[in-house]
């Protein structure tokens, strides 16, 4: 249905007269009596009773005209949902208990007047697209050097997140205050749920090819629990995990998590977003980040190459 015909029916019916719904809508007196002609040929009844006094609505006139300023009350919210800064802003978060969660948390509590609409996309290449589609306003990711952006489409580094060792009491680096790349050379160090392929599989493989590490990516991630549950009675199984995440593990593991230098490998999280996107709570977040995120690029710090 030709809504600016509506539009037009609902002015005249309001107005009472067609030279006044055009003054209102800013059109010829010809075009109001050409759209209000048009509507009534598709609906094949009789609108308007046209007298010396104006325009009269007719009883199918007045059946419609609830019906027609509903059609315009649905009009301005279909554009609302996707007017920029009138709909949540929809930002890829990857995983729930993560360093990128944190970040959204804290920018929550800081702007709560601000409507988020948080998602997870497991595949990076996904997020990407849906950046460029505009199905998402933004995404965090590892945005590796040899990972090409979609034309239109840019990225922020916003964070580095510290990775710490954690280890069980018997393992034998559990009495460390602190450990080197080069002193982890030759333990096994396990992160379940590596895909060949996805983001965080890359960064380990640079990591590995930079010290010489040995990282078991074998078997399905079951979650934080059943890693620390592992880790608790291994005696040579120790993991890496990010610092952001709270690790909450019951008295009976005592767990040690132990900080890596010299150097200190960081898993660098970047903000994407597609650059014509028009959102302002996009650049507010931007901005928040921007003010709020910890340095990245810092000395005695390792990231893999080309980021």
């Amino acid at each position: 249905m030709d809504l600016d015909a509506v539009r037009t029916f609902v002015a005249a019916a309001e107005t009472g007269r067609f030279q006044d719904a055009a003054n209102d809508l800013a059109v010829t007196q010809q075009a109001v009596s050409k759209r209000i002609a048009g509507l009534e040929k598709e609906l094949a009844v009789r609108l308007f009773a046209r007298t010396a006094r104006g325009a009269q609505l007719t009883i199918d006139g007045q059946a419609f005209l609830p019906h027609a300023r509903a059609l315009m009350q649905a009009e301005e919210r279909a554009i609302a949902s996707v007017r920029p800064g009138r709909r949540a802003l929809r930002v890829d978060v990857l995983v729930m208990r993560s360093a990128m969660s944190a970040l959204m948390r804290g920018f929550h509590e800081t702007r709560p007047e601000i409507e988020l609409d948080v998602v997870t996309l497991f595949d990076a290449d996904a997020a990407l697209a849906a950046v460029e589609a505009g199905t998402i306003d933004a995404t965090f990711r590892y945005v590796a050097g040899s990972r090409r952006l979609p034309p239109g489409v840019e990225s922020a580094r916003v964070l580095d997140e510290r990775l710490d060792l954690l280890v069980g009491p018997r393992h034998p680096l559990a009495g460390a205050r602190s450990v080197t790349p080069a002193q982890l050379v030759g333990h096994r160090i396990w992160i379940p749920g590596l895909v060949p392929g996805v983001e965080w599989a890359l960064y380990y493989d640079q990591l590995v090819a930079a010290f010489g590490l040995s990282i078991d990516g074998i078997g399905p991630h079951f979650g934080s629990d059943h890693l620390m549950d592992v880790i608790a009675d291994a005696t040579d199984v120790a993991s890496l995990v990010g610092e952001k995440p709270r690790l909450a593990w019951s008295d009976g593991h005592d767990l040690r998590r132990i900080p890596v230098v010299d150097p200190t490998p960081v898993y660098p999280h970047s903000l994407v977003w597609r650059t014509e996107n028009a959102h302002p709570a996009l650049a507010t977040l931007r901005t928040h980040l921007a003010a709020t995120g910890e340095p990245t690029g810092s000395a005695g710090t390792w990231v893999p190459p080309g980021v």
